[in-house]
């Protein structure tokens, strides 16, 4: 039987078994890859009219089309590398759990049902990834820890992308306002840091984190307000 991807922890020291999600979710694809390069023997295409939704796509790679799933990995590739970093703090930690995100939708794929939109399920399966790595992690000091402003060392991106036109006093105004803001976030509970990651940072919808979260609209519209009321009381210094 799959593993439940959703309280699924990392893998063992061992790592996992060298098999085709292992070839498909190598280092370079999960920080490099340009997007141009993603699985060129799979285009999402058209059934019917309409083009295939993520949902389509998942039950493809459940077929057993694996460039299907590849198609997955690097249209989600970036987005879930930025979700991870802003629960890690630590890029080689975020890549990490990122492919380890993916290897838990590809050993999960015969379960899937598109009972819900792709990223919903997808989010999930990250949630519980990030809150259980926070958890098992709270107490440890990383050694690679890493300020989301700076540029990664590899790719030489950042996920917060300063303004050029600013003048070097104004630069250092943005970057303590930026550090104020990422202590705050991190400091408030759970479900409320991982509710504002979601809908400040990664653009999703009241609908789709209340579905993440298991909780009803409404109540991740209050779980939201409270977070920013919050953070607008603790940050009224840098507004």
């Amino acid at each position: 039987m799959p593993e439940d991807p959703e309280n699924a922890q990392l893998s063992g020291k061992d790592g996992v078994e060298t098999d085709v999600s292992t070839a498909a979710l190598d280092r370079g694809m999960l920080i490099g890859a340009p997007a141009s390069q993603a699985s060129p023997a799979f285009s999402p295409g058209f059934a019917g009219g309409e083009a295939l939704s993520d949902a389509d796509i998942m039950l493809r790679a459940k077929a057993g089309e694996q460039s299907a799933f590849e198609y997955l990995v690097q249209k989600y590739r970036r987005p879930m590398v930025s979700f991870m970093y802003r629960m890690a703090h630590n890029s080689a930690v975020a890549e990490d759990l990122a492919q380890e995100v993916f290897l838990r939708v590809y050993r999960s794929r015969e379960s899937y049902e598109a009972s819900a939109k792709f990223t919903t399920w997808l989010y999930r399966i990250a949630t519980n990834l990030a809150v259980n790595h926070a958890r098992d992690t709270r107490h440890e000091r990383p050694e690679n820890q890493v300020s989301i402003d700076e540029p990664d060392e590899e790719t030489g991106t950042t996920f917060e992308l300063p303004d050029r036109s600013l003048n070097a006093e104004q630069a250092i105004m943005v970057r303590e306002r930026m550090k104020a803001i990422r202590q705050k976030v991190e400091a408030l509970p759970e479900q409320q840091k991982l509710a504002v990651i979601m809908h400040k940072y990664q653009q999703m919808d009241y609908k789709q984190i209340a579905e993440v979260l298991k909780k009803s609209e409404s109540a991740t519209k209050s779980l939201l307000f409270r977070a920013y009321e919050t953070l607008r009381e603790q940050l009224k210094d840098f507004v």
